[in-house]
């Protein structure tokens, strides 16, 4: 048995197929196109059904094929010919919902209607006849709770009951009668399913019904030039749903705003939305990564300080113990996990480096592969950290208000508000961000979104970030490790703004297509569905620990203790490796950067850094950390840092004080490096999705704009930084370039006017 569920975006379908389906659920893409397909199995031991497959289909809010997801929906309901389609409504807002419900009950095919969020409904006082309702639609319809898993149960039991009844209906009369008989007498003598369907679609003027043969000529004879067909359709669907449908719902006597509209007006204000979403933002990301979380006692109020934990007078156990959590002062929930993780993985490296005696092999196991896969997973903790703080954002429905205010600030730049939810979703990974994209209807939109996803930083450039910005304050003692890491993030949504902007009004213009969204109701995340997500992120992210990264980081030790002749290397020869080889080739590419040649000998490491990371950006660290132990072997000016402090440095700002000591670089050029990484080419895995999601032709053109936005705005900051003045340069450039594209569009513009003249005379 199959059945299909289909309904509204941010209906609760989704929330309903994970409640059915549980772990049998899987994805993929639907044949011949980029839209997302989900499939799982339902077993229920009331129902006695052994397997019932459930297709979850894409959100949409009609039948109509204005985009790819309402294709694939039609296309499945009407030629695949499911067992039973469940309509999920959201009975908060049922006027609107039940506009999809006239048109699916026009098919051929069983329909039941679930009416979801009922929970909420009674919760505000209001109640809906789920009888009269029943009545009027002509099939069965039933109240459930998806988030709580209230009715679920009697659902599917009703489901099983209704699944062979096929039939269509249409609420559409009067005005259109004759027409609609007329479509209707031709698609009978086609012997088509689904008739009616095919006849309401046609007087509609639908693009897909009209290729087919024979419809544009019934069309022409049937439709008259003072009449609308398309508008009247739209008309008497929502005159049936007012006067015979939404009176079914009686509404709570009291006047008053509901929680989610009061909150409403704080968070979606048009002044202190944008500040409150930022605030938030530098919350989450000081929850996650601060090491000045909370101060305790009267030393904070003194102004005295409070003691390190080496001042405690504790034992060594406890000194490592207490560290954890305390240094100075209390550190943020991300910090105490990260530095459980530290804690672990310096104990098994020192058991493992300290029980092989042979010097290469202690040092290609501790330093080159567990010194750099520790490097990387030490980072887990602060990753599903942050990915759950951004979840729960997105699951209690906050995210889809920030789409909708800043859809008024994207809507200038040739965006709709509907890209910024795979660009948030690039602070997680930026490959399911990208397969996000297909709800884009949009070409150029589309691309214009891919290309600056990677520049809202994911996961795994968070070592980077971190390690670079420690690194910063640690040796320079300037700045604070927070601010820095949450400037950088900022920096990379203000490059995603100018070079969409500049995108959008050069080679990827394009009509700004209307954002039509359902704000759905605050509710509180469901445990078990952040778990589900923190789980496939622990599996994805894991997974690419013990494969890519892996490979790379044996390899980044193998290429710096071997020679052009293959020939074993110690690590204080080092500079005559295959790697150090390499670094110093591309090196002097990096000299506006500020990484170049200007930073000396062993300068070349960071050049070797960034060139992994293009593999995977966690390799960057990963390369801070073999070669780290290298600088130190070759007798290189690290600041006293010792081998067993890179192996107890899992967080890689030791690494880092290392590299920048040995190499004199400067703190803009940290700066630039840290830009440059975030924004170039991104890892090999988001790279394959872009080149699978775009359109062919684009992807080379795609990878040109990673490299050159990303070396451009790393000069932009390195120069600044270095030298002030140069920002009036930069200035110049900038007012230099939009006055081209602002003449360019008005070239364009006259043109096209001359051509319009010209096909009129």
């Amino acid at each position: 048995m199959k059945i299909a569920l289909i309904g509204n975006p941010n209906c609760g379908k989704t929330t309903l197929f994970n409640r059915l389906t549980g772990s049998t659920a899987h994805v993929g893409n639907w044949p011949g196109v980029t839209v997302e397909k989900r499939e799982g199995i339902y077993k229920n031991k009331k129902s006695g059904a052994e397997r019932i497959e459930i297709v979850d289909l894409p959100g949409i809010y009609s039948l109509s094929p204005y985009t790819p997801e309402e294709v694939v929906s039609r296309n499945f309901m009407i030629d695949e010919q499911p067992d039973l389609v469940i309509n999920i409504v959201d009975a908060t807002n049922l006027e609107r919902n039940l506009y999809l419900t006239t048109q699916v009950l026009e098919a051929d095919v069983p329909v039941l209607v679930a009416l979801n969020m009922m929970d909420a409904v009674e919760r505000e006082g209001d109640k809906i006849d789920v009888e009269k309702l029943e009545e009027e639609l002509g099939v069965p319809v039933m109240p459930v709770s998806a988030l709580k898993g209230n009715g679920i149960d009697k659902m599917m039991e009703r489901a099983l009951e209704v699944r062979r009844t096929r039939q269509g209906t249409t609420v559409l009369r009067g005005a259109i009668e004759n027409q609609l008989c007329a479509a209707l007498e031709f698609y009978n003598a086609e012997e088509l399913s689904s008739p009616l369907f095919h006849a309401v679609k046609l007087l509609e003027n639908d693009e897909i019904e009209l290729e087919r043969k024979g419809a544009k000529e019934v069309l022409e004879k049937i439709k008259t030039e003072d009449v609308d067909l398309e508008a009247v359709i739209v008309d008497e669907r929502y005159k049936y749903i007012v006067s015979k449908l939404a009176v079914a719902k009686t509404r709570s006597s009291k006047e008053k705003f509901s929680k989610s509209d009061k909150i409403d007006r704080v968070l979606t204000h048009r002044v202190w939305a944008i500040p409150i979403f930022a605030v938030i933002l530098f919350a989450v990301f000081h929850v996650t990564f601060s090491e000045d979380f909370l101060y305790i006692g009267a030393w904070a109020s003194l102004g005295s300080g409070l003691p390190s934990v080496d001042e405690l007078g504790l034992n060594e156990g406890m000194t490592t113990f207490v560290g954890i959590f305390y240094d100075g002062a209390v550190f943020s929930p991300g910090v105490m996990l990260f530095n459980l993780f530290d804690t672990l993985f310096t104990a098994i490296t020192d058991a493992i480096g300290g029980a092989i005696s042979t010097e290469w092999l202690s040092g290609f196991i501790a330093d080159g592969v567990l010194g750099g896969l520790f490097a990387v997973l030490g980072f887990l903790p602060q990753i599903l950290m942050l990915f759950m703080w951004f979840s729960i954002l997105e699951d209690s429905g906050y995210m889809a208000r920030i789409a909708f205010v800043l859809d008024r600030i994207f809507r200038r730049f040739g965006l709709s508000g509907r890209s910024f939810m795979p660009m948030i979703m690039g602070f997680g990974c930026s490959v399911p961000a990208m397969i996000n994209t297909r709800t884009l209807a949009d070409e150029h939109e589309r691309t214009a979104t891919i290309r600056v996803i990677p520049f809202f930083s994911c996961g795994a450039k968070l070592p980077i970030l971190t390690a670079i910005s420690g690194g910063i304050v640690g040796y320079f003692g300037i700045g604070n490790a927070d601010l820095i890491t949450y400037g950088m993030y900022l920096l990379g949504i203000c490059a995603a703004v100018v070079c969409v902007l500049i995108m959008r009004n050069t080679t990827m213009k394009g009509d700004i297509p209307p954002f039509i969204m359902e704000l759905p109701a605050y509710h509180r995340p469901r445990f078990k569905s952040l778990m589900l997500h923190l789980w496939d992120k622990t599996k994805h992210f894991v997974k690419k620990a013990f494969t890519i990264i892996f490979a790379s980081t044996v390899i980044i030790w193998l290429f710096s203790h071997l020679n052009f002749a293959w020939r074993y290397l110690p690590d204080e020869n080092m500079n005559d490796s295959i790697l150090a080889s390499i670094g110093k080739l591309i090196q002097p590419i990096f000299t506006p950067l500020g990484f170049g040649s200007q930073i000396g000998g062993y300068g070349w490491v960071f050049a070797v850094a960034a060139l992994t990371g293009l593999i995977a950006k966690e390799n960057v660290i990963a390369t801070f950390g073999t070669l780290g132990a290298c600088l130190i072997a070759m007798g290189a000016n690290v600041g006293g840092v010792t081998s067993d402090a890179l192996i107890a440095d899992e967080e890689g700002i030791t690494s880092a004080i290392a590299m920048i000591t040995a190499t004199g670089i400067s703190v803009p050029a940290l700066i630039a490096f840290i830009s440059f990484n975030m924004l170039t080419i991104p890892c090999f895995a988001a790279c394959a999705t872009a080149k699978a999601e775009l359109k062919k032709g684009t992807f080379k053109w795609t990878l040109l704009f990673w490299v050159t936005a990303s070396y451009i705005i790393s000069a932009a900051v390195y120069t600044i930084g270095a030298w002030w003045w140069t920002l009036f340069i930069w200035l110049a450039v900038v007012i230099g370039a939009t006055s081209l594209i602002v003449l360019w569009n008005k070239g364009i513009i006259k043109l096209k006017r001359r051509s319009t003249v010209k096909e009129a005379e």
